[in-house]
């Protein structure tokens, strides 16, 4: 392997962001660290990088699993020194995601958070969620939890297909 040499440190970021916007989440493999908002900054400093990464929730499993194959994502394209700063605050919301990853998210079968995290959307009245799959709003929380934390069941009342819903965090 060819280690990783850049002429400019603006080369090398533009190069390294591409690089993450390919690397996929572990738990919805459709969309990037980068569609999900997760990271918050790359710094290159005498040919170390640095990656700033806010996770999802501060409980969430996948956490380790995100840092680990960032490092070994920029490892494999040459870059030896990397480290990982976790940025806890401000906290990562839903309001990240990319337009871009909230389309992957609908096109996989997952509704994309509908509003912002905003504390009132969050005490408010459940919004109505669209079908990824045929576009009603005719859709029923079948429960608050899914495969994951962040995302709630429901299903469609036209399409009569279960789906998720990633929840407003």
């Amino acid at each position: 392997m060819t280690p990783y040499v850049e002429t400019s440190d603006s080369a090398g970021l533009e190069n390294i962001w591409a690089w993450l916007a390919e690397l996929p989440d572990p738990e919805v493999p459709v969309v990037s660290v980068v569609d999900l908002g997760m990271i918050r900054d790359v710094e290159i400093s005498d040919g170390a990088v640095r990656v700033s990464v806010a996770p999802t929730y501060s409980g969430c499993p996948a956490t380790d699993v995100i840092e680990q194959n960032i490092v070994s994502c920029l490892r494999d394209k040459g870059i030896a020194d990397v480290t990982i700063r976790r940025v806890l605050s401000p906290p990562w919301t839903t309001d990240w995601i990319s337009e871009a990853g909230r389309e992957k998210l609908r096109a996989y079968g997952i509704a994309p958070p509908i509003g912002s995290a905003g504390k009132r959307s969050l005490l408010g009245a459940l919004p109505k969620i669209a079908c990824p799959c045929c576009a009603s709003s005719n859709t029923e929380q079948v429960s608050e939890f899914g495969s994951t934390a962040c995302k709630a069941s429901y299903k469609c009342r036209d399409c009569l297909e279960p789906f998720e819903y990633f929840k407003c965090i």
